[in-house]
């Protein structure tokens, strides 16, 4: 054989080589394509979750003129046993509901009922936004609570981001000034009383099911709400307690896209767009009661919304596992 023949036949054989090689290093499209449109269903699920969160808010705002919390919290807390059942009969019955870590679970309940009796409370004094705008201070708090009682290393950037968002709460509570008040402590209370609930809910979700934390939460909640019945109740209209019914059917509804959201995609991805609340929240604040929040509540939400898409962007940096570069192996030649 020639040489030239030879040499054309090398260089079809490494054409054909490479190409199975960038074959294989192609992604898999249908793949990809379906991990997109998760990424895509999940980001819509945590919009809409949020939207309904919001929306619950506004149904309790308007009941807490004429109900005390307490009976708001056991009533809807009644209404949302549909949403669970339905959560526990698509994920396997009673056996769902079964707890790995119960002292946990309960102290996890117990948090969440001190931040839903805070934040309710401050929703009969305080614009919806405003409410909204504080609590999304829980990132901040989240963070250092994590270093303390998860032993996360926070660096310099993050506690950057903390202070400046803290900074922002500042602004958007004006102690000093014709601020919001005393009354601003209970959204930013129920913000603490949150990210310890999000320290807890690390420690406990690798064992136990969503859906049995939710049933537990709900229950909890439900109690503490009856507990105080002898601090005088009112008896509901049925149009209010059409309302409350609609309250814990969007809570429940809420949960179940929420946790949709986090399992159909990375929570670096869907979480940021939690904050859309704050965009319902003056919607529905500004339809039903007129509020629009004023120049330094915009900036203060500004701040604190940075600050806290920074600490998630952070997060996620870390903990992304380290990419390997595969040396070069040596030339043959």
């Amino acid at each position: 054989m020639e040489p030239d023949q030879l040499q054309g036949r090398g260089i079809a054989r490494a054409r054909e080589e490479t190409l199975d090689g960038a074959a294989d290093t192609l992604p898999d499209r249908p793949q990809a394509a379906r991990a997109a449109a998760a990424s895509r269903n999940g980001i819509v699920c945590m919009v809409l979750g949020s939207a309904l969160l919001t929306m619950n808010d506004a149904i309790l705002k308007w009941l807490t003129a004429g109900y005390p919390v307490g009976e708001l919290m056991f009533l809807r807390g009644l209404f949302v046993a549909l949403p669970i059942t339905l959560l526990a009969w698509r994920d396997g019955g009673v056996a769902s509901l079964r707890l790995v870590r119960p002292v946990g679970t309960i102290f996890r309940a117990l948090l969440v009922v001190a931040s839903a009796f805070m934040f309710i409370t401050g929703l009969r004094y305080l614009p919806l936004a405003d409410a909204y705008a504080i609590a999304f201070a829980g990132p901040l708090f989240m963070t250092l609570l994590a270093m303390v009682f998860l032993g996360e290393k926070v660096g310099w950037r993050r506690w950057l981001a903390v202070i400046v968002g803290f900074l922002g709460v500042l602004v958007i509570i004006r102690p000093a000034g014709e601020g919001l008040g005393w009354v601003a402590l209970l959204p930013l209370g129920a913000a603490v009383f949150g990210a310890l609930r999000d320290v807890v809910t690390r420690r406990i979700s690798a064992e136990e099911s969503s859906t049995a934390i939710l049933a537990v939460t709900t229950l909890a909640v439900t109690l503490a709400g009856l507990a105080t019945w002898p601090f005088g109740w009112l008896m509901p209209t049925a149009r209010d307690v059409a309302l409350m019914a609609l309250s814990g059917l969007l809570i429940g509804g809420a949960h179940f896209l929420l946790i949709e959201a986090v399992r159909l995609a990375e929570l670096g991805l869907v979480a940021p767009f939690k904050y859309s609340a704050l965009i319902w929240s003056v919607l529905l604040g500004f339809l039903i009661w007129g509020d629009l929040p004023d120049f330094w509540t915009w900036v203060g939400s500004a701040i604190v919304i940075a600050s806290g898409l920074y600490i998630l962007r952070r997060e996620a940096v870390l903990r992304r596992p380290e990419r390997t570069v595969p040396r070069p192996s040596p030339d043959p030649s």
